[in-house]
């Protein structure tokens, strides 16, 4: 079993910069992937970003890239996300999850992470 922990969410202006984290525990050395979601309010859950545990480039969804940075401390089981330039649209319940896999094309399906957080609150306002 892996526990996840996300912290870091808050209330911000619009061009605010927030940095959300994912704690792990139990089981790590079964995560090969984790991403980061979101879900707005009567809006499906959608990737946001993926990291492969083992190393190289993450995957971003379009409305992200070049706003938002994940990355992670392995010594310390925890990825980040950093969301600068914060947009009203990115308001929603963020959630980390942590799967047994590797694709990156496959990576921002919901179906692919088999553990997930409870999740951390992200309010951007105009």
């Amino acid at each position: 079993q892996v526990q996840l922990v996300e912290s870091g969410g808050g209330s911000v202006q619009a061009g605010g910069s927030l940095r959300l984290s994912c704690a792990a525990s139990g089981y790590t050395r079964s995560v090969v992937s984790v991403g980061w979601f979101r879900q707005a309010p009567g809006k499906e859950r959608e990737g946001v970003a993926a990291i492969y545990t083992g190393g190289g480039p993450p995957v971003y969804a379009d409305s992200v890239k070049g706003r938002f940075t994940i990355s992670q401390d392995n010594a310390k089981n925890t990825v980040f996300l950093q969301m600068n330039s914060l947009k009203p649209e990115d308001t929603a319940m963020y959630y980390c999850a942590a799967g047994p896999t590797w694709d990156r094309m496959l990576v921002m399906r919901q179906s692919v992470y088999n553990y997930w957080g409870q999740g951390t609150q992200v309010t951007v306002s105009s």
